[in-house]
């Protein structure tokens, strides 16, 4: 699992590599020759791009015929959330309810 994660940070630390994602969050199932057209560099450049949010799970490839299409993974961006953000947004959110229910009682009194 610590690998995995690790995979998916070192994917994501790169901007080149979020705005791929951010492409095929934009239209899902593109080509090499699709994503190399939003992005200003070599064919060479993206695929190498592309195979290391692979090797992260963040992007699948599934051959139709004889294109190869590339389509967001979602899933390994909801377990970082889950693991490092949602938790502490957990204890960010009942603090702000908590927050507003002591300015309510306040204000009655």
């Amino acid at each position: 699992m610590v690998r995995v994660m690790d995979e998916v940070f070192k994917a994501l630390a790169d901007g080149s590599r979020r705005k791929l994602l951010d492409a095929l969050r934009r239209k899902n199932g593109q080509t090499l020759t699709q994503l190399c057209g939003q992005l200003d560099m070599t064919r060479q450049a993206v695929a190498k791009h592309l195979a290391i949010l692979e090797a992260a799970n963040l992007v699948v490839p599934l051959r139709q015929g004889r294109e190869k299409l590339h389509y967001l993974n979602p899933a390994p961006l909801h377990e970082v959330y889950e693991r490092w953000i949602g938790k502490y947004q957990r204890h960010r959110l009942t603090a702000l309810s908590e927050l507003k229910r002591n300015l309510e009682e306040e204000t009655k009194g």
